[in-house]
């Protein structure tokens, strides 16, 4: 039989318990402040020494990779002040003139048969489809990035995803506008509206074209705009409506800069950049569509820069390429998952057009 002795006991040993059980948690909690300040002190430091410190490469990188982001734009502004954050993103955008498109650069070959016999043979670039599905995945890897690389051998098969009904009212994230149209891959394109990093990805920031019919051209047109043509042939660079409308651009949307004009990478200085998540596309001579996603903003990628992606463009065999939409919109959808990883802290983001590859013999 208990006494009231036992029961005080009893009391006083559960009540240690849970003292011994709060001091512990306090402890973590402490250790875990402590931490987080270190870190925040640490990346403070290195902050100021990019921006303060006697290297102006450093700091101009520094700048342009957190400004090319709503997110994190204002780390430039701890740092330096308007008029010199001015300064520098002046003396990195070149206005450039692009040639005209020259389709006669662009030849659609028809996607051979794979010989019974000896199978799938490489092609001019090397690469080869295994599968024979007409999308070869080549992975890609340079200093301080990786992505992936997407080469669509029938351009027929490339439309922009969109649902004109939808727009400003509702957006898609690349997954579901590649299911939308029971597509085989997909990436975001243009870029959208986002006030205070809270848009829906519904209303597109400049002029979209889908299936010929121009879109939110009162927005303007971007710093670049891409676009494939009746005779599915990608044109980059078009400055104007009546361009756009000229070149009988089926599928088309703004973001820039162009990357590779008539085989040509652009002048270095239209490509002055941070380092940042990156979505591409371009075409080969062959026709061929090529789709790129670089990774950033993670330990194992931090991201590239504008001439980066111009590189391995040309290295693929673009004759013509724009940068689209980056950041945190970076994806690129295949054969039902994602195949890179999002950049954004809020989770996969809706977007108002993509550029998606149907399955083979589908009309769009």
């Amino acid at each position: 039989m208990s006494t009231d002795r036992d029961v005080t006991k009893q009391d006083n040993k559960q009540k240690n318990i849970l003292i011994r059980i709060l001091l512990a948690v306090l402890k973590v909690l402490a250790v875990a402040v402590e931490t987080v300040l270190l870190v925040a002190a640490v990346l403070y430091a290195v902050m100021f020494l990019l921006t303060k410190g006697p290297s102006k490469s450093a700091r101009d990188l520094f700048v342009m990779s957190v400004r090319e982001t709503s997110a994190i734009g204002f780390l430039a502004d701890w740092f330096l002040t308007e008029d010199e954050i001015a300064q520098i993103e002046a003396s990195k955008n070149e206005e450039v003139y692009y040639a005209p498109t020259d389709t006669s650069l662009i030849t659609i070959n028809t996607v051979p048969e794979p010989d019974l016999l000896t199978g799938p043979q490489a092609d001019a670039w090397g690469l080869v489809d295994d599968d024979g599905d007409g999308v070869i995945i080549e992975e890609i890897h340079g200093k301080g990035y990786s992505g992936f690389m997407m080469v669509v051998l029938d351009p027929s098969r490339v439309i922009m995803g969109c649902v004109p009904e939808s727009l400003g009212r509702r957006g898609y994230t690349v997954a579901e506008m590649a299911e939308h149209y029971d597509a085989v891959a997909a990436i975001n394109a243009g870029g959208f509206e986002d006030p205070d990093g809270r848009g829906n990805g519904s209303r597109p920031d400049s002029l979209i074209v889908f299936k010929g019919t121009p879109y939110f051209a009162f927005n303007g047109m971007g710093s670049g705009f891409v676009g494939i043509d009746d005779q599915y042939i990608l044109h980059a660079g078009l400055k104007t409506l009546d361009e756009v409308m000229d070149a009988n651009i089926q599928y088309g949307v703004c973001f820039g800069p162009v990357l590779v004009s008539n085989g040509e990478i652009t002048p270095e200085g239209s490509l002055s950049s941070g380092l940042n998540p990156r979505t591409a596309i371009g075409q080969r001579s062959d026709g061929a569509i090529l789709m790129l996603v670089i990774d950033g903003r993670q330990v194992i990628s931090l991201g590239a820069t504008f001439r980066d992606i111009a590189e391995i463009m040309v290295r693929y065999g673009a004759v013509n390429a724009c940068n689209l939409d980056g950041g945190s919109s970076t994806l690129m959808w295949y054969n039902g998952k994602y195949i890179n990883n999002c950049a954004s802290v809020i989770g996969i983001r809706p977007v108002p057009s993509t550029f998606i590859v149907l399955k083979e013999g589908v009309t769009p």
